[in-house]
């Protein structure tokens, strides 16, 4: 029997208290005006944070130095010119090199089920959430000073470019593999074996069928991946010894060391300028990746390799991931080891005693770390939670640009913000230049977007009937959130907090202004090892990475452990 045109197709009843699918609920406008002060109020405390500790700093300090009008010099000077040159130039690089080394990961452990695929998955992601800092001394101990490359073969490469491309590729490996792999694993491969039947090659058919579809993913990857080389900082310090400076070791240099703070002023404005950009084609490559794609189950396109090509493509990731991934952590721990005398744990108790380079003995950083990261995550749970939250009312849809505007601490710089800090936070109600919070404070900001980004789709994911039938039924918002989204949230809560905790217990830039002598990170105690001369003081630094490498891996063991990583973004 035929459905008379506007009636709602048959089928199951609703639960009693919930609309029909389809149908507006009673009383849905009233619904709708319930959630906005909700909405309106989640916004504020984001909006508030971002304003108070990251646009009030950088803004301040960027005014302060535009104040000699010394724009025009600062930005024609020679000098300038050569950085800002270095800078696109590395991060072109590094993004085409991680681009080629990194894909045919991308379609094994899209396409290829093998054992262990999990567990490399998982291992890919690790170096992500490495400190730049912990990168750059793995990348020295295998290319540096008495590295495994001048022990074997005699060549040493700490301040060659190739090692800093190289330690780029290391830290963004898994952008790639997790964004275009996770995309891949969603594609239908029969699309491209039709294209076969009907005489294509598979080269023709790769690039007519699967390489449209995977053009934004590509794009995405390709963009992240730039805008994490272009402004890097840890990884170049370490590596780039005088001979090469990015604009953010730039900006850092010309704030901590000339006190230079019109240039370093007009360099971030520039760095800025970049960044949105980046971000603006980032935020529509995301889009068009959303809408415009038709997916399958990943767990149907994945199979066992066939043929001998295919497990030799198989080996050849794998090798790749043991050389590029593994091996330098592995002469990182070797080197932490080593001694005049042979293998011990020396260094590891020099860790424990104070030579004059600390206030603390060194070991101190340890606890200063951990302290610093659960107070850090705690502020990025509270900010970034509430905001995913607010992206999801009728408020947060109609701030449009808000959700990029969140994203914009990842590429600022980290230098100007921690500097920013100082300046601005130094005079009631907020005299915090003294107060052990800053360090927590700055480090929150790095953690709020991955926050945001990790609970997002699981918030977006709630049927938003559901929120406006409790309103109807009279559920004061709270108790919409604590009913309907707060169960669903709980999935997406410990893997944000692991991801947040670690990438503050990585955070240089601002940390390396706003840490007290007495109480130094494990990113700022590695580098002034690093910046010392002697062996014990190099040993020592590596002891130090060791740690704070381990603790890193800690944190996404017990992550895997709470949710298994999947491919398809962080």
């Amino acid at each position: 029997m035929g459905t008379a045109p506007g009636t709602p197709p048959a089928g199951p009843r609703p639960a009693r208290g919930f609309p029909a699918p389809g149908r507006r609920p009673p009383g849905h406008g009233a619904g709708r005006r319930r959630a906005r002060p909700a909405g309106s109020a989640l916004l504020a405390l984001p909006a508030v944070f971002f304003a108070v500790f990251f646009g009030y700093p950088v803004v301040a300090i960027t005014a302060r130095g535009l104040g000699e009008g010394r724009a025009l010099e600062v930005l024609t000077a020679p000098g300038t010119r050569q950085v800002l040159w270095f800078t696109l130039w590395q991060a072109a690089a590094s993004t085409a090199l991680t681009l080629v080394l990194a894909l045919p990961a991308a379609y094994a452990l899209a396409r290829f089920a093998f054992p262990g695929r999990n567990l490399l998955r998982a291992l890919i992601t690790v170096p992500f959430v490495m400190p730049t800092v912990v990168v750059g001394s793995a990348f020295l101990a295998l290319l540096g000073r008495g590295g495994l490359l001048e022990q074997l073969w005699g060549v040493r490469l700490d301040t060659s470019v190739w090692a800093i491309l190289l330690a780029h590729v290391f830290f963004n490996f898994s952008v790639v593999v997790r964004t275009v792999g996770g995309l891949w694993a969603q594609l239908d491969p029969g699309q491209e074996e039709a294209a076969r039947m009907l005489g294509a090659g598979p080269f023709a058919a790769w690039r007519r069928v699967t390489l449209p579809a995977l053009a934004p993913a590509l794009a995405a990857a390709a963009l992240m991946v730039f805008l994490f080389t272009f402004t890097s900082f840890g990884v170049i310090q370490v590596l780039g010894g005088p001979r090469f400076a990015t604009l953010e070791v730039e900006i850092y240099r010309q704030t901590a060391q000339l006190l230079d703070l019109p240039a370093a002023a007009v360099l971030t404005l520039v760095q800025f300028g970049a960044v949105a950009a980046v971000l603006a084609l980032h935020a529509w490559t995301v889009r068009r990746r959303e809408t415009a794609l038709r997916l399958v189950d990943p767990e149907r396109t994945a199979r066992r390799p066939r043929g001998a090509g295919q497990w030799a493509l198989l080996g050849g990731v794998l090798l790749t991931v043991a050389v590029l991934l593994v091996l330098p952590l592995g002469v990182l721990v070797e080197r932490s080891l080593s001694g005049p005398d042979g293998y011990g744990l020396a260094h590891y108790r020099a860790l424990f005693a104070s030579d004059g380079t600390f206030l603390v003995a060194p070991w101190e950083a340890v606890h200063n770390s951990l302290r610093y990261g659960a107070v850090a995550t705690l502020i990025a749970l509270v900010v970034g939670g509430a905001a995913a939250a607010a992206l999801t009312t009728d408020a947060g849809r109609l701030v449009r640009g808000f959700d990029a505007l969140l994203m914009l601490p990842l590429g600022t710089s980290a230098v100007t913000v921690g500097f920013g800090f100082l300046i601005t936070l130094d005079a009631p109600p907020l005299d915090l230049r003294s107060s052990w919070i800053l360090v927590p404070l700055a480090q929150a900001l790095v953690g709020v977007p991955f926050v945001i980004r990790i609970m997002l789709p699981v918030l977006r994911a709630v049927d938003d009937r559901l929120r406006q039938a409790a309103a109807v039924l009279g559920a004061s918002p709270a108790r919409v959130w604590r009913e309907i989204d707060l169960p669903l949230a709980r999935r997406a809560l410990l893997p944000a907090a692991g991801f947040a905790f670690a990438v503050s217990l990585g955070e240089f830039g601002a940390t390396v202004f706003l840490a007290r002598p007495d109480a130094p990170t494990l990113p700022v105690a590695v580098a002034r090892l690093l910046g010392r001369a002697g062996e014990s003081a190099y040993g020592q630094a590596m002891a130090l990475s060791t740690v704070l490498m381990a603790v890193c891996l800690l944190t996404l063991l017990a992550l895997e452990r709470i949710r298994p990583l999947r491919a398809g973004g962080f």
